[in-house]
């Protein structure tokens, strides 16, 4: 069946698209619909139906006959360790931790916090939460101890999972004295925690309120799964809001094992016992989608990874785990693979791997920028599907979907809407543009299964951030076009649309020609205040390993290049060169800060970034061109 006819049949009859989705999932009670539409413009799916997560992830499987076949591969190039566990041990673990904590009294509905890094344990954690019915929120280890603090306070939980320590190249991150501080600067008190030692470092439990995770398990009673509503939330995810404080995105537990099931086949083309690994973190919904979720209800094996693209030990690592885990496909940010094309240029890494396994690469998270991409196909010989999701949506809106068909490539493009996503491009009076036009993405509702019903305890919230400005719709906060064919164009956050002397300009077009300069590995354009024009772009530019002219002529050759491929109009003129761009953790670049130090606002560190010291860099380069200008 070819993609047109797939989305066609979900336009003419989506209730019986996604119930014959639902037929994937094992129901303990089957839904007698799929759409809820009774609370419209709140949507839920699958309502009465009576289900659990951790069976359809884990216990089927087994119930199956493949107990032996690997779930979960542990890869650590920092601690130089691999592990294995199979379907049936990772059965027998989640139960045992699942009973440990039913013991300490969590039950359905309750909420668990889990802050750990990159270890098998912290998917068990999130399945024995699931297992029970509890509601799961998962931190990113070594986060900053206040936002940890913010983040108790809203979900109120009843336990804490963590580990003693992080790790990263060279350095041991701290998690438990981060905890302790979080715990005493929250107005809530967790019951009790449970603390994952490693090696690495052991941690002072506080007595009474701690517990080692072994010994915490020692003679309890397995927990069998615990059947939980469709509608029930399985997990609530964080994510920054604008003013600071964060949105507890929730994720309804049927709508979720529906979609997610069906993503693996469609688009990611995962069958059972095939090896799929999202190098990503368990912190971000990537994680919880595809490092954990996904593949699991799929009956695949997950690839849990904790190292680096780069530096662990070099740019190879990628492509090591690859042929040594015989990885079908991959899924990472496009910043990872920059990262890995500035250190290898050439690629010649690669060949040194056999990766005959492998057959697509998948991108998300940032733009994936045209030269990148072409980079990727030259030296990987594989499809790379650069895909547009949201951690609002837990699922691709756009992509290529290889399982059912694989689609002609656009670079620049994450190709065409999924079933369930009717996508549109309106103007700011929430009018469609033509073909072509630059206006902000949205999705006509219901969205589909899978995707937030709301915000945990934050319905104004909700209403206010994603429904009230155009009525009908979910805004993405995206702003881009679609183009004659269907395939949709992601240029910039709607913020990041600049408008200069009247003219809306894409900093994402720019970024796209700057990043086809040969000396450039890596880009990002802001719009900073200009007195006479309102707004000016301005580019930051990190040159390749092994790159010979001059930053000075870099520059100047990217500003001519600016103004022959999208014209006088974009009056682009200032750049410069810095050695690294601030990050958050999961890659995102994080302009909107950058646009405050340029025009000299003051800020708050975002506490999802991954080197605070790059703010520093970043202002003595803007410093360098007079900015902020006095």
């Amino acid at each position: 069946m070819a993609y047109r006819d797939v989305y066609e049949a979900w336009q003419k009859d989506p209730e019986g698209f996604w119930m014959r989705a639902a037929e994937a999932i094992d129901w303990v009670t089957p839904p007698s619909k799929a759409l809820f539409a009774e609370k419209a413009p709140l949507y839920e799916w699958f309502c009465d139906a009576e289900v659990n997560t951790c069976w359809n992830a884990v216990d089927r499987h087994v119930e199956a006959g493949r107990g032996d076949q690997l779930a979960i591969i542990h890869v650590s190039p920092i601690t130089h360790s691999r592990k294995g566990i199979t379907y049936a041990e990772l059965q027998k673990r989640v139960a045992s931790l699942a009973g440990a904590l039913r013991a300490k009294g969590v039950e359905k509905g309750d909420r668990v916090i889990i802050y750990m890094p990159m270890v098998p344990e912290a998917l068990e954690a999130m399945l024995a939460c699931a297992r029970l019915g509890a509601i799961h929120s998962v931190v990113f280890g070594g986060f900053a101890a206040h936002e940890l603090a913010v983040r108790i306070d809203d979900a109120k939980p009843k336990a804490i999972i963590a580990a003693s320590c992080g790790l990263e190249p060279g350095r041991v991150v701290h998690y438990k004295p981060l905890l302790d501080k979080a715990i005493e600067v929250a107005a809530h008190k967790p019951g009790f925690c449970v603390i994952f030692q490693r090696e690495q470092e052991v941690a002072q439990l506080t007595e009474g309120r701690d517990f080692a995770w072994h010994t915490f398990q020692y003679g309890v009673e397995p927990a069998e799964c615990v059947p939980v509503r469709g509608d029930h939330p399985a997990y609530i995810l964080y994510t920054s809001g604008t003013t600071g404080q964060p949105k507890g995105v929730i994720r309804a537990t049927a709508g979720h094992l529906v979609a997610l099931n069906w993503t693996m086949k469609a688009i990611y083309n995962i069958d059972a016992g095939d090896v799929f690994w999202a190098a990503s973190d368990v912190g971000w919904v990537v994680g919880h989608s595809y490092i954990c979720y996904g593949p699991l209800i799929a009956g695949a094996t997950t690839i849990v990874y904790e190292g680096k693209p780069v530096g662990t030990p070099d740019a190879g690592a990628f492509w090591r785990v690859l042929q040594n885990q015989k990885v079908k496909a991959l899924f990472t940010a496009p910043t990872a693979l920059r990262a890995i094309k500035r250190e290898d240029p050439e690629g010649k890494l690669i060949d040194e791997y056999n990766l005959r396994h492998f057959d697509a690469l998948y991108l998300a998270g940032e733009r994936a920028d045209p030269d990148t991409v072409k980079w990727a196909q030259r030296h990987l010989r594989v499809p790379v599907v650069d895909h547009w999701w949201q951690t609002e949506t837990g699922w691709a809106i756009a992509a290529n979907p290889l399982g059912i068909e694989e689609l002609p490539t656009k670079i620049g493009s994450p190709s065409v809407p999924m079933p369930g996503y009717d996508v549109q491009v309106l103007d700011e009076g929430g009018h469609p543009v033509p073909p072509g036009t630059l206006g902000a993405i949205v999705v006509k509702l219901p969205l589909p299964p899978g995707t937030l019903p709301g915000l945990w305890n934050a319905e104004a919230r909700f209403r206010k951030s994603y429904l009230d400005h155009f009525p009908g719709y979910y805004e993405t906060g995206d702003a881009g076009y679609i183009d004659a064919d269907g395939y949709l164009y992601i240029m910039a956050r709607t913020d990041d649309v600049i408008n200069v002397a009247g003219h809306r300009l894409s900093t994402g077009a720019m970024e796209e020609v700057l990043a086809g300069h040969p000396d450039v590995a890596e880009c990002a354009v802001i719009g900073v205040a200009d007195a006479l024009k309102g707004q000016q772009p301005l580019g930051f530019l990190c040159l390749n390993k092994g790159a010979t002219r001059a930053p000075a002529d870099v520059v100047k050759d990217c500003v001519k290049l600016v103004r022959d491929q999208i014209g006088p109009v974009a009056a682009f003129k200032l750049a410069c060169v810095v050695d690294r761009l601030p990050k958050t953790r999961s890659g995102k670049i994080l302009r909107a800060t950058m646009v405050k130090i340029a025009d000299g606002e003051t800020y708050k560190t975002p506490a999802t970034i991954d080197d605070p010291a790059i703010l520093d860099e970043i202002a003595v380069a803007l410093g360098k061109l007079g900015l902020p200008a006095a």
